[in-house]
C-alpha cells in the first residue's frame, strides 16, 4: 500500500493522539509518532487502521501498546476511537513537566474517544498515578479535559475476571522538611 493512501490515517492519528494532551505535556503533541508493529492492515475507504502483533506507539512521553490496536475515524476524517486490546494493553503518559514519574493504565481493552476526551480501561482495569495512588476495577473511565475518574462494573462488557467492588489505595502526602519543621 503506498504512502498516499495511509498519509490521511497517520494524520489522523496524530490528532488524536495529541488531542489527550490535557492528561499530558504540552510537548507531547509536538513529537513524532511511532508505530511499530507485526502487520498492519490500512483501509481508508472505511476509514479503519489495524496494527497487529506486539505494537507500539509513541509519541514524546505517552506509549500504548497491545496486542492488537484499532484506529477509527469518522466520516469527516476525525479520529473516532483507538482501542488497544492485550493481555494487558498498556497506557502510559507524563502529566506535567517535571514528573518522573507517569500515570500508568492497564486493561484487557483500553479506548481513548477523542471526541469525547475520554480514556476506558475495560477489565481488569488499573491505573497508577505519579504518587503510586491506584485504582483497580473491571472498568475504569477518566475524562480528560474534566481530570475525572469512575470506576464500576463493566456492565454490557465481557470481562475475564469479575471483580465485585473497586479497590483503591490511596498514598499519604509527604511532608516536606519545611512544614515538618512548623
Amino acid at each position: 500500500m503506498r504512502l498516499v493512501k495511509t498519509l490521511p490515517i497517520l494524520l489522523s492519528l496524530g490528532a488524536a493522539l495529541g488531542s489527550v494532551s490535557a492528561w499530558a505535556l504540552p510537548e507531547d503533541q509536538q513529537q513524532p509518532i511511532r508505530i511499530q508493529a507485526d502487520d498492519a492492515q490500512l483501509d481508508d475507504k472505511q476509514g479503519i487502521a489495524t496494527y497487529k502483533g506486539d505494537v507500539i506507539i509513541t509519541q514524546g512521553s505517552m506509549k500504548v501498546t497491545g496486542n492488537t490496536v484499532t484506529i477509527t475515524r469518522t466520516s469527516t476524517g476525525d479520529i473516532d476511537v483507538v482501542t488497544s486490546v492485550g493481555n494487558l494493553a498498556y497506557f502510559e503518559q507524563l502529566q506535567t513537566a517535571g514528573d518522573t514519574k507517569p500515570v500508568q493504565g492497564w486493561g484487557v481493552t483500553i479506548q481513548y474517544h477523542a471526541s469525547q476526551n475520554r480514556v476506558v480501561l475495560i477489565d481488569k482495569a488499573k491505573v497508577v498515578d505519579k504518587d503510586n495512588n491506584v485504582t483497580q476495577g473491571e472498568k475504569i473511565v477518566y475524562d480528560t479535559d474534566k481530570k475525572l475518574a469512575s470506576a464500576g462494573r463493566a456492565t454490557g462488557s465481557k470481562i475475564t475476571e469479575s471483580r465485585p467492588r473497586i479497590d483503591m489505595v490511596i498514598q499519604p502526602k509527604k511532608k516536606t522538611d519545611e512544614k515538618k519543621a512548623q
